[in-house]
């Protein structure tokens, strides 16, 4: 069903494509040509011709591009580019063959000017190129990144880790480094400090009975 759906599109997209790239080319020669003889310019003229060729571009783009399936990028660049082919062939019945004086919103449709410059020409190549890259049309590879998290064997890998390997024997161990505790006081104890003897150490020190001039 993709298929049948791309190849719709690329039906759909390549008449489409050529009258707005046609509106586009025109329009911006006009537009440019009437700049130079009037010595001056309005940006304003150029954004229509502008617009069709952006949207034109973003359809072959989109049909170029999506993984959806290469039977619409074949079919709108045979289109592209069987007018121009023609004019190796027979170059004046391919010219009595395109339609012309034709209007679009008032404005005119030289449909003969992107066969005659090569636009249609170049755009089916491009098209033809991207419909023939194989790697584009694959489905992405999903279960791949979880293949590589199991064995070869599909066999399940054997935890031999038991409570006996921890702590480490004391041979294998490393001698500086100390033994983890769970953060209670070494229960070796200390020295005691020196008592005081007497009185209490909160009392006022003993007044002298003399005095240095030798009075009591």
């Amino acid at each position: 069903m993709r298929h049948l759906w791309s190849f719709l599109a690329g039906l759909v997209v390549a008449p489409l494509t050529w009258v707005l790239i046609t509106l586009g080319q025109d329009g911006s020669s006009h537009t440019i040509t009437r700049w130079v003889e009037i010595g001056t310019f309005n940006t304003a003229n150029l954004i229509e011709p502008a617009v069709y060729l952006a949207v034109a571009g973003l359809l072959l783009g989109l049909i170029a591009s999506l993984r959806v399936s290469p039977a619409g990028p074949v079919v709108a660049g045979l289109l592209l580019v069987v007018p121009y082919v023609g004019m190796f062939l027979a170059p004046f019945t391919v010219r009595n063959r395109v339609p012309e004086g034709w209007k679009v919103l008032g404005d005119p449709l030289p449909l003969l000017l992107p066969v005659e410059n090569g636009t249609l020409f170049l755009l089916g190549v491009l098209l033809l190129l991207a419909a023939f890259s194989g790697q584009r049309w694959r489905q992405w590879p999903a279960a791949a990144a979880g293949a590589e998290l199991t064995p070869a064997n599909d066999e399940p890998i054997e935890n031999t880790f038991s409570l006996s390997d921890w702590p480490p024997a004391a041979g294998t161990a490393d001698r500086d480094t100390p033994t983890p505790t769970l953060g209670y006081p070494d229960p070796t104890p200390t020295e005691p400090l020196p008592r005081r003897t007497g009185e209490s150490p909160w009392t006022a020190p003993p007044r002298s009975t003399t005095r240095s001039d030798g009075t009591l």
